[in-house]
């Protein structure tokens, strides 16, 4: 494959190498990681055999008689389970920043991979609750680190009429992680009593592949650039588009990094106005994809599946059912994003999740009382059916999307910076849901599908009136080809000087 040399319409020589290949997919075990532990997490938290011996209250709860359908599983000790993580990956994005810009991508995936491992083998092996959860904080680190890096390196390192599709093997590894997880709690969920000890050891798995591919990758040509690695970086560029030839697009990394060199505090510069755009876009885009309620019922989907009348083995297989589901409708994004455009895809999922989130909400409504054993057959099935539809619009819009729009649209003076607040916002409020999500579910009952439906009709206008197309323009020309033309976001583009040259 071949893209003519074009400046204007950002198409430079390259070819599709082995090498740049294997780079996409060693750095997308990033991903991987991020999408095992979020799939393990609910399936784990769902054994007895766990919360025997980690939340003994939690599972007296869950053998009562006449239980509350909504609330057996609200525990804040069992929710910090899971979200610590996410506290942890909100701080340590911005170290990571910090890490990302001053050494490299390629470093900072090295970090998250040993970071990832070291978490994994303790939460195998934590025999205290407080082992327990500073394992989870060793992860989240690791999170924090392998999100930051990772989508960056791949939105540098593609082409730019396949930025998105490469972009997406991101979200592709975590729906492929959370897949494998709910394969592997299915499994062990019949290996008593150590079988939640095996889940949580495998999530070492993805992070020595990580590890290994981090030795393997080449630093990104802006990053390389950026530090005045002038000549490592031609080679890294050359190595990666497959050709000799490369000046057109080295002059505009070049460009771009002179730009960047000039800025020396990068947070600062984006609290200017000028930098407003891409900054509140990158931030919503994360916090409205948590907003959907992908989290609240991936990270749970055992525990759901329970509610509304599926015992536990038929749960963990309703999961993988779900898992499978989120694998394939993400490979429909990787061949429609650089065809059809980021606003089609997000705009036709507000619809489909709309419906879903509040047929959902009224099935549970009508049918689920608090204390009554479960849905009927007909009805319980169905709700699995919607969960499929849900997912399935999620996996090829805002899941990948989400990841893809914030790496792409911040200039390279503020792009690990700016990246760094879109992360760590969606740390933030995958932690909030973490923590908060079954008590929620036990105070709101099946109104809390209607409060994620309402936040996607709001997402659906913020879409509509708000998000520019990024589809094919060049990532470091983004400030002139689409902040500067949008209807909205030219009013803060006032002023600023060509190539966003406003040093702060």
């Amino acid at each position: 494959m071949t893209e003519a040399g074009n400046w204007e319409l950002g198409e430079f020589k390259s070819k599709t190498t082995v090498y740049v290949v294997l780079c996409w997919i060693l750095s997308a075990f990033g991903g991987l990681m991020f999408g095992y532990d979020i799939g393990i997490s609910g399936g784990v938290t769902a054994m007895d055999d766990f919360l025997v011996k980690f939340f003994p209250t939690v599972y007296g709860k869950k053998l009562h008689a006449r239980e509350n359908n909504y609330c057996k599983y609200d525990n804040q000790f069992l929710q910090l389970f899971t979200s610590s993580l996410y506290l942890a990956a909100l701080f340590s994005s911005f170290v990571a920043s910090k890490i990302c810009s001053n050494f490299g991508r390629k470093r900072t995936i090295l970090i998250a991979s040993i970071f990832f491992l070291v978490g994994a083998a303790l939460s195998a092996a934590a025999q205290q609750l407080w082992m327990l959860i500073l394992a989870r904080i060793l992860l989240g680190v690791g999170v924090g680190f392998g999100n930051e890096g990772v989508p960056l390196f791949l939105s540098e390192i593609a082409p730019v009429r396949h930025r998105g599709a490469v972009n997406i093997l991101f979200q592709l590894f975590i729906t492929i992680g959370i897949l494998i997880a709910n394969l592997v709690n299915y499994g062990t969920s019949k290996m008593h009593p150590w079988g939640y000890r095996v889940s949580l050891g495998l999530a070492g798995v993805p992070a020595i592949f990580l590890f290994i591919g981090s030795l393997i990758i080449t630093d990104t040509p802006s990053s390389l650039i950026e530090r005045n690695h002038h000549e490592q970086g031609k080679k890294a560029l050359q190595k990666i588009r497959g050709v000799e030839d490369v000046d057109a697009e080295l002059k505009q990394i070049e460009m771009a990094s002179e730009i960047a060199r000039q800025v020396k505090h990068p947070f600062k510069k984006l609290m200017k106005k000028s930098s407003m755009p891409p900054l509140i876009i990158g931030i919503m885009m994360q916090v409205f994809q948590q907003l959907t309620g992908i989290n609240a019922i991936m990270f749970y989907a055992p525990v759901l599946f329970q509610t509304v009348g599926f015992k536990n083995d038929s749960s963990l297989l309703s999961a993988v059912i779900t898992g499978t589901v989120n694998v394939f409708s993400t490979l429909v994004s990787i061949y429609c994003v650089d065809k059809f455009g980021r606003r089609k895809l997000l705009l036709q999922a507000c619809v489909q999740m709309f419906i879903c989130q509040t047929i959902i909400a009224a099935l549970l409504l009508a049918n689920l009382k608090t204390t009554t054993n479960s849905l009927g057959k007909f009805e319980a099935a169905f709700v699995v059916v919607l969960v499929c539809l849900f997912v399935m619009s999620f996996a090829w819009s805002w899941g990948p999307l989400g990841w893809l729009i914030p790496s792409e649209t911040f200039p390279l003076e503020t792009r690990t910076a700016g990246f760094a607040f879109a992360v760590s916002s969606n740390m933030f409020f995958t932690f909030l849901i973490a923590q908060a999500f079954l008590s929620m579910l036990c105070h709101m009952r099946a109104f809390i599908f209607f409060f994620f439906a309402a936040w996607i009709f709001i997402m659906g206008l913020f879409v509509w009136f708000l998000l520019p197309e990024t589809k094919n323009v060049p990532i470091d020309v983004m400030a002139e080809r689409v902040w500067k033309q949008h209807p909205v976001w030219k009013r803060f583009m006032v002023g600023s000087r060509p190539g966003n040259l406003e040093m702060a």
